[in-house]
């Protein structure tokens, strides 16, 4: 089944399950009013924490429901996700791909994504 392309992450989940998702702990809920779930992190030192599943790299991160590379995976705390994630773009400003996104896509045996048309396009 082909990608959506708005968001192709909706028929994929590679990078959810390759990377260390860490960010700065002030994104941990609780009172300095960050939004990502403590039970689903792992503290690394003082100033980062991670995503459970992903703290060496390589692992799946425990908030991504569903088979990868299949239709319907998604993020069970995709409002409440990191700043990381939020940050990861399948296209690059310029409409190209991300190569992190085509490498991790490959890695699962989805076909590449196309380039984005620009608005002049």
């Amino acid at each position: 089944m082909a990608d959506n392309f708005d968001n192709p992450c909706l028929a994929c989940g590679a990078c959810c399950a390759y990377f260390r998702v860490s960010f700065y702990c002030g994104e941990l809920e609780g009172g300095s009013g960050g939004f990502v779930p403590v039970a689903l992190t792992t503290r690394l030192n003082d100033l980062m924490a991670c995503m459970k599943g992903t703290e060496s790299g390589h692992g799946r991160c425990q908030a991504l429901i569903g088979e990868l590379g299949r239709p319907g995976i998604g993020c069970a705390i995709y409002p409440n996700r990191p700043t990381t994630c939020r940050e990861f773009s399948t296209w690059l400003d310029d409409g190209s791909p991300n190569p992190e996104c085509q490498r991790m896509r490959a890695r699962i045996g989805l076909m590449p994504l196309a380039p984005r048309r620009s608005a002049s396009g």
